[in-house]
């Protein structure tokens, strides 16, 4: 047998766990943050956004992600915050109040602040024109010094990244580039309005690699329409013919509800929740199979990427980029929508583009909701990131950063031993998830969470 089959077999085993613990109907955040942003309340950003930018500390970088709200093409699967155009026209004006954003938070923060990472998400990015990157990146770099060390990232769509506009992404000196698949399967590219070829693909891969892009990573989604295990592992086949530094395995939420584009998809031809649970495991083996490092949840890294190395030297960290090897804890979000993780809490943006341009246009910063941090807070987040990236909380550890939290600390994660005995382990004043139940990390870090933080549940 296979080394690949036996570890599919073996993480198929575990299956009555899981639904004993509640994963098939569990309804979690995705943990990007703690609190999670719909706990952001209204108008907190604007009140405290000043404040907060000027107390961030001038000698470590801060990290910047900038948001493009726009596509050419509306994906229905997708729930980020972005609309539709045909036309660069409200780009332009878009990046024009973007520009002047850059301009207004720069003079709140210290002098000498360097930039350690700057990545550009959407939304399409490379739905920009090569004036308009140039614009953009010229307003950045004015404003911000890179440091030593920058790293610089954008996420690409291979149907919308011309080569003038990569090249210029590397003249700016791109260093790793996420590409979205999601699936290459024509049915689930047909049902979710994703038309993307795998030669697409592959060629927008190459020329990357012709110009000297060091990391490509690319996101994969499983739980899709019409997706199956024959289907998936297709789409892996093609996949691990890139030879990815990092891949990113997703799974679909379908929230109608909050993203009305999601109502092109129908319920019915989704896989329900253990066949999600067996195409996440299926793709997790085959990876793993092929010599791919496990990171989180949902990442896996070849041996010389640095998320790998970061998470082996137990230096990974979660925001609201997901996971991340940024060391620095200062995250200024640009853009609508964008949330920026300062000194006394989160601040998100106006998020409707209009809001947005309002905002910034009347005052500079664009902040709008937000969450003021407490030290209860900072030590259930801390508590969050140890379960999200290493699947591990030492006990003594948190209680010694979080010296006033102790009995909370205490409460939370013996709770978890107590209501979880078949998934976790305490072993040598450290919690830990058992390997065969690291699909409920999401689940327990919730639970953890909730009754400690006095509001209950933290679905969404």
């Amino acid at each position: 047998m296979s080394n690949f089959c036996e570890s599919y077999i073996s993480l198929m085993e575990n299956e009555a766990i899981l639904d004993k613990y509640g994963l098939f109907r569990a309804k979690v955040p995705r943990f990007t943050s703690y609190p999670p942003a719909n706990r952001f309340e209204l108008d907190t950003g604007r009140r405290h956004q000043s404040d907060w930018l000027r107390d961030v500390e001038a000698d470590a970088p801060v990290s910047l992600y900038v948001h493009i709200p726009f596509c050419k093409r509306l994906c229905y699967f997708c729930a980020c915050r972005t609309q539709g155009t045909q036309t660069l026209k409200p780009v332009a004006s878009y990046i024009e109040t973007l520009v002047r954003e850059i301009r207004s938070v720069r003079a709140e923060l210290p002098s000498g602040l360097k930039m350690g990472r700057l990545h550009f998400g959407g939304g399409t990015p490379t739905i920009l024109d090569v004036e308009l990157m140039n614009r953009l990146c010229e307003s950045i770099y004015t404003q911000f010094e890179p440091a030593s060390d920058f790293e610089f990232s954008v996420e690409i769509d291979p149907t919308e990244a011309s080569d003038d506009i990569l090249h210029t992404l590397a003249d700016w000196r791109l260093g790793r580039a996420s590409i979205g698949v999601q699936d290459f399967e024509p049915r689930v590219q047909e049902t979710i309005g994703r038309l993307q070829s795998f030669d697409q693909t592959k060629s927008v891969v190459d020329r990357l690699r012709d110009l000297g892009i060091k990391s490509i990573n690319l996101d994969l989604v499983y739980g899709l329409p019409h997706q199956s295990e024959n289907t998936l592992s297709a789409t892996l086949d093609r996949v691990l013919t890139l030879s990815p530094d990092r891949l990113a395995l997703y799974g679909y939420a379908h929230v109608p509800q909050m993203s009305k584009r999601q109502v092109m998809i129908s319920s019915d031809d989704l896989p329900d929740a253990r066949s999600r649970f067996r195409l996440a495991q299926m793709a997790r083996a085959r990876f793993l199979a092929n010599g791919l490092h496990p990171i989180g949840i949902d990442h896996f890294g070849a041996e010389t990427d640095s998320l790998t190395r970061a998470a082996k030297a137990g230096r990974l960290r979660r925001n609201f980029q997901g996971y991340t090897d940024d060391p620095f804890t200062t995250l200024i979000g640009l853009g609508a929508s964008a949330i920026s993780e300062l000194p006394g809490g989160y601040v998100q943006n106006a998020v409707a583009t209009a809001g947005y341009h309002e905002r910034v246009q009347s005052g500079g910063l664009a902040g709008h909701r937000g969450y003021a941090m407490t030290p209860k807070d900072r030590a259930l987040a801390d508590l969050v990131q140890g379960l999200m990236c290493f699947g591990r909380v030492d006990l003594a550890e948190l209680k010694q950063r979080h010296p006033t939290q102790v009995a909370r600390i205490e409460n939370a994660v013996l709770g978890l031993g107590f209501r979880f005995p078949d998934a976790v382990e305490m072993a040598a004043g450290a919690l830990t998830i058992c390997p065969e139940a690291m699909s409920l990390t999401r689940v327990l870090a919730s639970a953890a969470v909730s009754e400690q933080d006095g509001v209950g549940s933290l679905a969404i």
